[in-house]
Order: C-alpha cells, then structure tokens, then sequence
C-alpha cells in the first residue's frame, strides 16, 4: 500500500488531468489537494494495518474469550463521478487495509483514473484480483454488484433514490450488508458576531466549490437578520466576481458541470426557483455556447417548503433565508429529511456548541467548511445514509466480528 501511494504521488498530473477531463474538475485544484488527499488517505490505512485486533472479554462463569476482526469478504464499492478519486479511496483503502478484495465500479461519467489507479496498483505489487475494476452503468454493472451472491458488502456514495435500489438488491439476494453516503442539503448559519468578509467567503466557497457537485455543499445559507442586508451585499460583489471557465486555467475558479444531464438539471432547478416566487439575487445562467457552465446563482426571499430549499440540486444554487433567534436557527436547519453536514460561523463558544450539538448531521463545521481529514469521520443522519467512511472507524465497516469462547477448568493450584 506504502508503493501504491508512492507511485500515486509520482503520477499525481497524469491523475490530475484524468479528473479534470472526465469531470471537469480544477486541474491545479486537484494536483494540489485531491490528489495528495489520496496519497495521505493511503497512507494512513497503510498505516492502521498491522494496528487491528479484537478485544479480550471478561466472561461470567468459568470461560475465557476473545474476539477476532475477520475480513468480511470480497466488498463492492461504487464511487460517483464529482470526486472520482477521492471518493475511491475513502473506500478502498481501509478495505484494503482490513484484508478485502474489492470489485470497483467508476461512474460511467468518470472512469479513467480509476483504470490508471488500477495499473498503478499492479505496478506496486498489489496481487491479481485483489483490486478489479468493471466499467459500466449503475443500471447493469451497479446492480450486478448489488446484487450478486458472491460480493459480501456494498460501500455506494451517490443518491439517495439509487442508494435505496442498493440496499434492496442486497436484502434480496445474501442480505450482505451495506453503507451508504447519499444526498445532503446542508445549512451554513452565520450568526450576527460573525466577521462578514470571511462569512461570506465560506458561504460563496461552500456552493461553488467543485461546481456546487458536492454532497455537502451549503446550498441552505441561513444569516441573522442584524447582519443580513450587509452580508448580501458583499456576497454580491464576491460572485459576481467568481471566474467561471476552463479547469486547466488557473485562473479560474469554477469549471464546467459533468455533463448535459447535470447541466440541464440545475437549469431546471433555477427555472423552478423562479416560479415559486423566489428572487434571482444574482447568477442562473448558462455561461458561452460550448460546455455545461453556469453562473454561481443565489436566490434570496426563499421559503421553506420551496423545492429549491428541500431538495439537492447538485449545482452551484444557493437558497438565501435569513433568522432571528438561535432556536429559530437549529429549527430551520433541522427543516430538511437529510443530515450530512452543517456550518456554524459565529464568535461566540456558547452558540456554537449549542447549535452544533442540536442539529442532526454527520459532521459540523464551526468557522470553517470543507475541513476533511482522513482521521475525521464522515457519513450521514437520515435520507444522507449510514455507516461512515474516512477514521479508524471506516475500517470495522470492513470486518466480522468472531467471538471465540474456551472454558476454564479449575485445578487444585488455583
């Protein structure tokens, strides 16, 4: 795994590039942070593998027993296309680390560095059938895997609706288990003592970044109604400055979505913004004739119940509310049926730990967003999923539990 990672760090243009062709993805982004994420990921569960070992129990009765941590098996894992590599490797390593052969399936959108991220792979010794890669559509090569008897467990990050066709096929064929990290409408609150130029930094970065193609993007900003009027006001200013263009110009800030399908989706979506009455602050529209780009776009005079509010988008579309209260706070960013992430920005130690302890997320950012890190866990509350990928956690996704039991005979030395 240590080779692996090190042939990884040697190639990290090549893979760069990969990304930023399939996914439109920054290329200076990627060579200068998700690539390396990959490396350091690697690197830690290289790490963790000679770490692992069950516990020794204490036992009523006359009996010794202790567990052992078993690989579970031969464990699918289906990535989606905005972090083809990152995403990857949150699953593969500590797969790979807890002793699992694994069966990867790329989006059909992005498959190229995960077939190089396999040579690569044979070329730091990693055995044959250890890592196998099959290209193909979630609707066939996504269920086979699902489904097929002889995989042991299925790690998917995606939707939510093609997370529940998941775990259907799994029940209905072994019931092998499953962890799923699905959508996410995350809430950013900035609170009145909020320091506004990196308040509205944090929120413009939070939607926008990788297009707004992000499972945590902060697509729900909610701001305190005594700073609300200024912070919009800079907000306005920092888009309408945001350079949209080619992800091999590092200059620019933003690239092109995925493809046609996300592309028109997110139209849809800030058509939708329209007719339920929300205001077009700034942004929502195509960028050129060429390419799937879209102005960074923010709505404000947004209600909760409008679909720009409940469901993901996907894009770089943010709803802008604004609140009273802190209760009025927790109240609207709980208003929603996923719990992926949420961000507090405020000066205050009593509000954010407040607040953070009351909303039901998987992970909450206080004056920061973004912040990953291969020891930090990550997964969802609610319609975001279960199980957790990244930490040493992600590693006993990956194992069976054995309970070995052996009775203790009593001797007159004794």
């Amino acid at each position: 795994m240590m080779k692996f990672a090190n042939l990884i760090e040697e190639h990290k243009e090549e893979l760069a590039a990969l990304d930023a062709i399939d996914a439109g993805k920054l290329f200076a982004l990627g060579k200068a942070r998700d690539i390396p994420g990959v490396v350091n990921t690697l690197r830690y569960y290289a790490g963790a593998a000679d770490k692992v070992h069950g516990e020794v129990l204490k036992m009523s009765g006359q009996f010794h027993a202790y567990t052992l941590l078993e690989p579970i098996g031969v464990v699918g894992l289906i990535i989606p296309w905005n972090f083809p590599s990152n995403l990857l490797f949150m699953k593969l390593s500590p797969a790979l680390a807890s002793g699992c052969t694994v069966v990867v399936k790329p989006a059909e959108q992005t498959p190229l560095s995960a077939l190089y991220y396999s040579h690569l792979a044979k070329q730091a010794g990693i055995p044959d059938g250890v890592i196998n890669v099959v290209t193909g559509f979630g609707e066939t090569a996504g269920a086979a895997i699902s489904s097929h008897m002889g995989i042991d467990k299925v790690s998917f990050t995606g939707s939510t609706e093609v997370g529940r066709k998941v775990m259907q096929a799994a029940a209905a064929s072994n019931l092998k288990p499953v962890s799923l990290e699905l959508g996410g409408k995350s809430p950013l609150l900035i609170f009145d003592d909020a320091d506004l130029n990196a308040a509205t930094d944090l929120a413009l970065t939070g939607i926008t970044y990788n297009k707004g193609e992000i499972c945590v993007a902060s697509s729900r900003v909610y701001v305190q109604e005594g700073i609300y009027d200024e912070f919009v006001k800079k907000l306005v200013e920092k888009a309408k400055s945001w350079v949209v263009g080619d992800p091999f110009d590092p200059k620019v800030c933003q690239g092109p979505q995925v493809d046609r399908k996300q592309f028109e989706k997110i139209q849809y979506y800030i058509e939708q913004g329209k007719r339920e009455g929300a205001t077009l602050l700034t942004g929502g529209k195509a960028l050129g004739n060429k390419g799937f780009y879209i102005e960074p776009t923010i709505f404000i005079d947004v209600k909760e119940d409008m679909r720009i509010a409940q469901e993901e988008i996907f894009g770089p579309v943010m709803a802008l509310m604004k609140f009273k209260t802190i209760d009025e706070a927790i109240l609207k960013a709980n208003n929603t049926r996923y719990g992926l992430a949420a961000g507090i920005v405020t000066k205050d130690l009593n509000v954010a730990n407040t607040v953070s302890r009351s909303i039901r997320a998987g992970i909450i950012w206080i004056n920061c967003y973004f912040a990953f890190d291969h020891d930090c866990p990550y997964g969802g509350y609610k319609m975001s999923g279960f199980g957790r990928d990244l930490g040493l956690e992600a590693l006993h996704q990956y194992f069976q539990v054995k309970s070995v039991v052996t009775p203790i005979y009593s001797s007159p030395w004794l």
